[in-house]
């Protein structure tokens, strides 16, 4: 067992954009999805940016409009996007990763986003543990809808405990000598709050003040 924990957020912390409109524009680009399927993902984007639509909307119409494809076909599709986005990973984010791996941290990604979208970069970064939001297919199909609650907020610290007593790891935070985590937003503050080691990563502005205010560590770029 590893005896530090590196956890990592994805989108604006470990990428510098949003991995779901990278996803949207490389299927409208394989012609699976249909043209404008970016474009209106990125306008309930700024609707959830400028506190007008949810995350749970949000989350629903990128399951819903994202993910209209067949499961079987998401292999492959998976496979040819993380070849086209390898070369788009930021190199300090790489080395972040590198850094903690060469350590023997046991290192995951943390993210709302869903799991199909997020699996093809946490395969490019070379970590085997993710832990995202989990949409349901039902005959054949993905519904639109997700498994249980999104991880988001403090779900994300309860499928982190969950996912670290599925390891054995009982209680787990006690089992570490360092649990650090990586984010950009005030929505992660129950995960910053849950590890010994948050870092803030090109922080929104609202994690920008309570990172001063605490000390916490802020990192500008990792690109």
């Amino acid at each position: 067992m590893a005896d530090a924990l590196a956890l990592f957020d994805l989108d604006f912390t470990l990428i510098p954009f949003d991995s779901g409109l990278r996803w949207a524009r490389f299927m409208v680009g394989e012609g699976v999805l249909a043209p404008g399927t970016d474009e209106a993902y990125l306008d309930v984007c700024r609707g959830y940016v400028a506190g007008r639509t949810s995350i749970e909307a949000l989350q629903r119409f990128a399951a819903q409009h994202l993910l209209a494809i067949a499961p079987e076909d998401v292999p492959a599709l998976q496979a040819r996007f993380e070849a086209a986005i390898r070369a788009e990973l930021p190199a300090a984010s790489c080395s972040l990763v590198a850094r903690h791996q060469q350590a023997g941290d046991l290192c995951c990604i943390v993210t709302t986003t869903n799991e199909i979208v997020a699996r093809p970069f946490a395969r490019a970064f070379g970590i085997a543990h993710l832990l995202g939001s989990q949409p349901v297919f039902e005959n054949g199909r993905f519904t639109g809808e997700y498994t249980g609650p999104l991880c988001h907020g403090a779900t994300k610290v309860e499928r982190v405990e969950a996912w670290l007593r599925g390891r054995a790891v009982d209680p787990p935070a006690a089992r570490f000598r360092r649990r650090v985590f990586y984010s950009d937003s005030r929505s992660d503050l129950p995960l910053l709050e849950w590890v010994d080691a948050p870092i803030v990563v090109r922080p929104d502005p609202g994690l920008r003040a309570h990172a001063e205010a605490c000390g916490w560590p802020i990192i500008e770029r990792l690109d």
